[in-house]
């Protein structure tokens, strides 16, 4: 039987082919109006405040413009063109898998993509992580893991466990489970109190380069907050990512460890931002010296070619879910879990992971910005300049006038992607030396371009 053919695109529509003599920048404007009166985009109204910029093609660190010009990816995209745009492994697969399978139900079957994955995961995570679940995004994977742990909790006699604790200026995701361990206040999710589960909030965690005095009376106050209703402690790891871009020290990660098996909660470690070598280790769990109970991971598992999550667990979180008391089965099940499409590509990112190509050139981007960055300590405009792996952060005394600071920064041949009062980049690990720079430089334009305090 043959296949339907699709229906005409419309002969309106931006999305058909460029009229003969359209040139690249009427089309850029078309796609941007079009987009304009039809889409949302993260966290905008609709239309946008800023018209977005239309994109035709990303290679290597650049994306290509439909105007033809070609910015440098300054953010990975969200962190998750982790070794470049269109990489040829991950590609590779791609087009192997999809001339094959590109989706079938998980549902009682299985295939190589999800098994290879399974095996290259259980590779390069800790010996006691043994369970993986696969989720459709990061903010699913933590779902899933909020049920872990309640099963969990359930299933070893303690269904009064129904409650999390965290730590403020986390971000965990935008779906319900998600947000109610997103920061109440200085999040993003604000506008849902009083429909959120309630959670239990210690304070954000002292600043990397605290005094180990910080660090033991922290803990100790965490500690006062835990009662006979907290299921389980939720962080990320050595990085807070969009909940404020903050860092912290190796030693409250493993004083959360060491609260969890005191106490017998469920550590969840959210690594879906700082997993796969982003802060200059294959995991920040691991630079802690710990093993969480359950680990989320995304965004540069498939390379940023697809969106996929895991989620991985312990064999006594696994055991006591599958005991009548815990529900007796992992209570979710997405239509695209497992997507063969998907596993292919993150199996071809995870063994790029794995080849451990990517350590010396972390530690070079990681100085590189360290030393590209470090003036901007003493502008009156900025509050702080803080580094970490791939990760470089500027934090402005007031807000961040978003419209001036990407404008500056694609004048400067860069995509940034400020919000509040952050500047910041995660470049691809694969950026050389004068990337790295122009990124710098495109920095230091945005900052340049915000208002002076008391100006």
């Amino acid at each position: 039987m043959t296949h339907p053919a699709s229906s005409p695109t419309p002969a309106t529509s931006p999305f058909a082919a460029p009229a003969a003599g359209m040139s690249p920048e009427v089309l850029a404007a078309d796609l941007a109006a079009f987009d304009q009166r039809h889409l949302w985009h993260p966290y905008s109204p609709t239309p946008a405040a800023m018209d977005p910029l239309p994109i035709a093609s990303a290679e290597g660190v650049y994306l290509t413009c439909v105007d033809g010009r070609r910015l440098i990816d300054g953010m990975s995209s969200w962190w998750a063109a982790a070794h470049g745009h269109s990489h040829p492994q991950i590609t590779a697969a791609m087009h192997a898998q999809i001339d094959t399978m590109s989706h079938v139900m998980f549902g009682g079957l299985t295939h190589q993509p999800a098994v290879r994955l399974a095996e290259l995961l259980l590779d390069i995570t800790d010996e006691p992580l043994t369970k993986i679940f696969y989720a459709d995004s990061g903010s699913v994977s933590v779902e899933v893991a909020i049920k872990m742990a309640l099963q969990y909790q359930r299933g070893t006699g303690h269904p009064e466990r129904t409650k999390l604790l965290t730590w403020r200026s986390g971000y965990h995701g935008d779906t319900f489970g998600p947000m109610s361990v997103c920061d109440p206040d200085g999040g993003m999710h604000s506008l849902w109190r009083g429909v959120l589960a309630e959670q239990v909030f210690a304070p954000a965690p002292p600043v990397a380069g605290s005094a180990p005095e910080a660090h033991q009376a922290y803990l100790a106050a965490m500690e006062e907050l835990i009662d006979d209703r907290i299921a389980g402690i939720i962080i990320e790891p050595i990085v807070q990512g969009a909940g404020g871009m903050r860092f912290h020290d190796p030693e409250l990660v493993a004083g959360v460890r060491a609260l969890c098996d005191r106490y017998g909660l469920v550590f969840i470690a959210d690594e879906i931002a700082t997993g796969f070598g982003r802060t200059g280790a294959m995991f920040a769990t691991q630079a802690a010296g710990v093993t969480p109970d359950i680990l989320c991971v995304g965004k540069a598992l498939t390379g940023g070619s697809m969106t996929l999550a895991a989620v991985l667990a312990t064999d006594a979180i696994a055991a006591a879910i599958d005991t009548p008391a815990g529900g007796g089965a992992l209570m979710h099940g997405p239509t695209f879990m497992g997507n063969p499409l998907a596993c292919a590509a993150a199996a071809a990112a995870v063994d790029l992971v794995r080849s451990r190509y990517w350590e010396p050139l972390v530690a070079r981007i990681s100085e590189e910005l360290r030393t590209g960055l470090a003036d901007l300590g003493h502008d009156p405009r900025v509050a702080d300049v803080r580094v970490l792996g791939a990760i470089g952060v500027v934090e402005l005394v007031e807000p961040c006038d978003m419209r001036a600071a990407t404008d500056a920064a694609v004048a400067h041949g860069v995509w940034l992607r400020p919000f509040g009062k952050l500047i910041y980049t995660m470049p691809p690990f694969i950026s050389t030396t004068d990337e790295v720079a122009t990124i710098c430089t495109a920095i230091h334009a945005a900052v340049a371009a915000q208002r002076t305090p008391g100006a």
